[in-house]
C-alpha cells in the first residue's frame, strides 16, 4: 500500500527529493546517516595518527607489508566474531565489539604516555578496527531494513558515510597541531561512544515499532544460528562466495590503480623539478597539492553521485545492472590507460573510479545482504567485507612486486594486467546481480524475515 504524501512530514518531503521516502521512515534514516557519519568521522579523525605513527616509528615499506599482517590477523579474528554473533542478540554485539575498540583507544593513549613504540599494533588495530566496525554499522542497517526499504533508503545512509570521510579528515587537519597526534585518540574515542549511543536510540525506536508489513524486526533476543565458521559458511553458499570473490577483485584493481596514479605523480613531479617549471615548490609540495586536489575532486563527485544519482540508477535499472556500473567504468578507464598513460588521463581515471566506489558501488554492495540471513548479515560479511577486501591490497602488493622486480612493467603494462582482472570482475559482478534477483525474486513479500538460504 502506498503511503499519501500529505502524510509524510517536511522532513520526509525534502528527503524525496534524493529518494523516495514514506511517512514514518524520515527520522530512523537520518539516524542511521548521523550513525555511520560519525563511524566514518572517527576513522578519519584517527587515519593520520596512523601515519604518523607507521611512517615517523618505521618506514613506507614496512607500512605496504603490514596489510599482510592485517590478513593474518583477521584470519583469527573473524571466526571469533562469528562465534560471539551466535550468542548475543544484535545491540548486545554491537556494544561488546565497539567497547572494546573504544577501550583500546584509552590504552593506546596511556601507553603512549610512558613512550611505548606503538606503530605496527596500532596499524594492525586501524586496519581492523575500520573494516570490521563499518561492516557491522551495514550489517545492523540491514537488520533494520527490509529488501524494499533498503533499496530505498540506504541512499540517505551511504550519505552520512560519504560526509563523514570528509568532515572527519578536516577535524583531523584542524586539531592535530593544536592538539597533538596522540589526543586525536582520545577525540577518536569519544566520538565512537556518541554513534553508540545512536545506535542503541535506533534500536529502542525500530523494536517499539508497531507490526506492520516491510516493517524492520524487533530485535527482542539472540536469534537461532546455526553457529557455523564465518568462512566455512561464505565458502558454501555460492552467492556468498560470489560476491567475496567480486570485492577481493574490485580492492585488488583499485589498489594497483593507486600505484599506477601514484608512479605518474611521482615521475611528472620529478620531470618537472628538474626542468625548473615549479618556481619554488619542492617535489613534494608538487605531489601533495596534486593529491588535495585528487581527493577533493573525489569527494565532491562522490557526494553528488550520492544525493542525485544512487537512487535513481537503484531504481530504474535495478541492483543486477547497478552492481555493474562499477567494473563497466574500470574496464573502460584501464583499456584508456594501456593507450595514454599520462596523469590527466590517470586522474580522470581514478577520479571517475572512486566516486563510483565511494557511492553507487558502495551502497549497492551494501544492498546485496539485504536477502541474506541474520548470521549471513552479521558473521559472513564480517569476513567478506575484512578478510577478502583486504586480500585484494595482499595480492595487488604481489602483483607490483612481481611486475616491478621480474617484468619491469610500466603504468601502462599494470594498466593492462588490470583490464584483464576487470573482465573477471564484470563477469562475477553479473553473476552475484543475477542471484541477488532470483533471491530477492522468490522472497515473500509480506514475510519480512524468512529470508531464503542462500
Amino acid at each position: 500500500m502506498t503511503t499519501n504524501i500529505d502524510e509524510r512530514t517536511r522532513m520526509e518531503r525534502f528527503l524525496g527529493a534524493f529518494t523516495e521516502v514514506r511517512a514514518g521512515e524520515g527520522t530512523t534514516a537520518l539516524l542511521l546517516a548521523l550513525n555511520v557519519f560519525l563511524l566514518l568521522m572517527a576513522y578519519y579523525v584517527l587515519k593520520p595518527v596512523r601515519e604518523a605513527l607507521i611512517l615517523g616509528e618505521g618506514s613506507a615499506e614496512l607500512k605496504t607489508y603490514m596489510s599482510a599482517g592485517q590478513v593474518v590477523l583477521l584470519a583469527f579474528v573473524v571466526p571469533y566474531y562469528g562465534r560471539l554473533v551466535a550468542r548475543f542478540n544484535r545491540m548486545k554485539l554491537i556494544n561488546v565489539v565497539t567497547a572494546f575498540f573504544m577501550s583500546c583507544l584509552l590504552v593506546f593513549y596511556v601507553l603512549a604516555q610512558f613512550d611505548v613504540p606503538l606503530a605496527i599494533v596500532f596499524f594492525l588495530w586501524i586496519g581492523i578496527f575500520n573494516l570490521m566496525i563499518v561492516a557491522q554499522f551495514w550489517s545492523f542497517a540491514n537488520d533494520v531494513y527490509s529488501k524494499e526499504e533498503g533499496e530505498r533508503l540506504f541512499v540517505i545512509v551511504g550519505f552520512g558515510a560519504s560526509l563523514g570521510a570528509v568532515v572527519g579528515a578536516r577535524t583531523a587537519d584542524r586539531l592535530i597541531e593544536p592538539f597533538g597526534v596522540y589526543q586525536l585518540m582520545i577525540v577518536g574515542a569519544a566520538i565512537l561512544l556518541g554513534q553508540l549511543l545512536i545506535t542503541n536510540s535506533i534500536d529502542r525506536r525500530e523494536s517499539s515499532r508497531q507490526a506492520r508489513p516491510g516493517a524492520g524486526r524487533a530485535d527482542a533476543g539472540p536469534r537461532k544460528t546455526s553457529g557455523a565458521n564465518a568462512f566455512a559458511m561464505v565458502f558454501r553458499t555460492r552467492y556468498l562466495l560470489l560476491m567475496a570473490v567480486m570485492l577481493m577483485l574490485l580492492n585488488w584493481v583499485n589498489t594497483t590503480g593507486e600505484y599506477i596514479l601514484g608512479s605518474i605523480v611521482k615521475e611528472t613531479a620529478s620531470a618537472m623539478v628538474a626542468s625548473g617549471t615549479t618556481g619554488s615548490l619542492s617535489e613534494e609540495q608538487l605531489i601533495g597539492d596534486f593529491y588535495s586536489k585528487y581527493f577533493t575532486l573525489v569527494n565532491i563527485l562522490g557526494l553528488l553521485l550520492q544525493l542525485f544519482a544512487v537512487s535513481r540508477i537503484v531504481k530504474h535499472f535495478g541492483i543486477p545492472w547497478a552492481v555493474m556500473i562499477l567494473p563497466l567504468i574500470s574496464l573502460a578507464s584501464y583499456n584508456i590507460l594501456v593507450f595514454y598513460p599520462v596523469l590527466y588521463a590517470v586522474l580522470a581515471a581514478k577520479v571517475a573510479e572512486n566516486s563510483t566506489d565511494y557511492s553507487l558501488n558502495n551502497t549497492v554492495r551494501n544492498m546485496l545482504f539485504l536477502p541474506c540471513t541474520y548470521e549471513q548479515k552479521f558473521s559472513a560479511k564480517q569476513a567478506i567485507d575484512s578478510f577478502f577486501v583486504r586480500m585484494g591490497d595482499v595480492l595487488s602488493a604481489a602483483l607490483v612486486f612481481v611486475g616491478t622486480t621480474m617484468f619491469a612493467l610500466q603504468p601502462r603494462g599494470f594498466a593492462a594486467v588490470n583490464a584483464a582482472i576487470v573482465v573477471v570482475w564484470l563477469v562475477l559482478a553479473w553473476a552475484v546481480g543475477r542471484d541477488y534477483a532470483r533471491l530477492t525474486g522468490r522472497q515473500a513479500a509480506p514475510a519480512r524475515r524468512a529470508a531464503p538460504a542462500v
